[in-house]
C-alpha cells in the first residue's frame, strides 16, 4: 500500500499550529531569556510583563511557521530522491537551512518588534512597527538580520536533522511508526541540545536587534568584540538555562503536534504517492 502523504496546504497548516501552539505555552520564558541577554554587565531584570508582545508575535508566528514547513517538507521529499540513503542527514540538513531562509522573511520583523516589546521599548505591536519604521526606516524592522541568519539557519539546520535521524533510527530499531510521545522526546532532545550549541548566536542576534537607532554596535563581528571586552566570553552563553528549557520543551511540542497534526490531516485527506518516500 503507498504511504500516505499530505500535500502543501496540510503541511503548512500543520507546521502553523505547532508554531503557535509552542509560542503561546513558552512565550514567558522566551522573554526571561531575551531580557537576560539584552542586560548589559551586571544589570537586574524586570520580571513583569511576561507575556508583553505576544499577540503581535502570534500574528508573525504562525505564517512564518507555516512557511518554513511549507518549504522544508516538499524540499525534504525532492533531496531524499537525489541523495543517496547514507546521505539522508545532508538531505535533512539542506532543507532545514532552505526552510529557515524562505520563513526569516516573515520572522526577522516579528522577532525585532518582539524583543522591542519584549524589553519594554513599546507598549504594543503596531506602536512598535511605527515607530521604528519612522525612526529607523523599513530596514529598521530588518534589523539584525545577518546574525539572525547567523543563528537560525544552523539552527534549524541541525534541530531538524537531529530529529530526523534520531526518527529513521528509532524506528529502524523499533520496526514500528513512533506514537506521539516518543515523537515529542525525541524533538525535546534535538531542541535543548541545538539550543545550547546556538546561545552565543542568539545572544549577538538579541543585541543587534534591540539596540534600536542607538546603534551601539556596528556590526556581527564588533558586537562579539564588544561583549568580550566588556563583559568577558561568558556574557556570550547569557540566557542558555532559559533558551535550553524553553527550546527543549518548545521541540517537544513543536514535533508532537507537527506529526499529530500531519497524521490527522493525512487521514482525513489522503493522496497516494507512489514515488514518495518514508521519512
Amino acid at each position: 500500500m503507498a504511504p500516505l502523504t499530505l500535500g502543501a496546504d496540510a503541511k503548512t497548516s500543520s507546521g502553523g499550529t505547532a508554531g503557535v501552539v509552542v509560542e503561546t505555552a513558552l512565550y514567558p520564558i522566551d522573554t526571561i531569556k531575551t531580557r537576560l541577554q539584552a542586560v548589559r554587565g551586571g544589570g537586574k531584570i524586570n520580571f513583569k510583563g511576561l507575556y508583553s508582545g505576544l499577540a503581535g508575535n502570534l500574528a508573525g508566528v504562525l505564517p512564518a511557521s507555516a512557511l518554513f514547513v511549507g518549504v522544508y517538507e516538499p524540499t525534504k521529499q525532492k533531496l531524499l530522491q537525489i541523495f543517496p540513503e547514507n546521505l539522508s542527514a545532508a538531505a535533512h540538513l539542506t532543507a532545514g537551512a532552505i526552510g529557515g531562509f524562505a520563513a526569516s522573511l516573515v520572522r526577522v520583523p516579528t522577532e525585532v518588534v518582539k524583543q522591542r516589546l519584549q524589553t519594554g521599548q513599546y507598549a504594543s505591536a503596531p506602536d512598535a512597527v511605527r515607530l521604528i519604521a519612522s525612526k529607523e526606516g523599513f530596514k529598521g524592522l530588518y534589523a539584525g538580520y545577518g546574525s539572525f541568519l547567523l543563528r537560525d539557519l544552523p539552527f534549524d539546520a541541525i534541530q531538524f536533522c537531529i530529529y530526523e535521524q534520531l526518527r529513521i533510527g528509532y524506528k529502524a530499531a523499533a520496526r514500528r511508526d513512533l506514537n506521539d510521545p516518543e515523537n515529542a522526546i525525541i524533538g525535546a532532545f534535538a531542541g535543548a541540545i541545538t539550543g545550547a550549541i546556538t546561545t552565543p548566536l542568539d545572544v549577538i542576534k538579541t543585541r543587534l536587534m534591540v539596540q534600536g537607532s542607538a546603534n551601539q554596535y556596528k556590526g556581527i563581528f564588533d558586537c562579539v568584540q564588544t561583549i568580550v571586552r566588556e563583559e568577558g566570553p561568558p556574557a556570550l552563553l547569557k540566557g542558555i538555562g532559559p533558551r535550553v528549557m524553553w527550546i527543549g520543551i518548545g521541540g517537544s511540542i513543536f514535533f508532537g503536534v507537527l506529526e499529530s497534526t500531519k497524521r490527522m490531516l493525512a487521514q482525513r485527506r489522503p493522496v497516494h504517492d507512489q514515488n514518495s518516500k518514508e521519512d
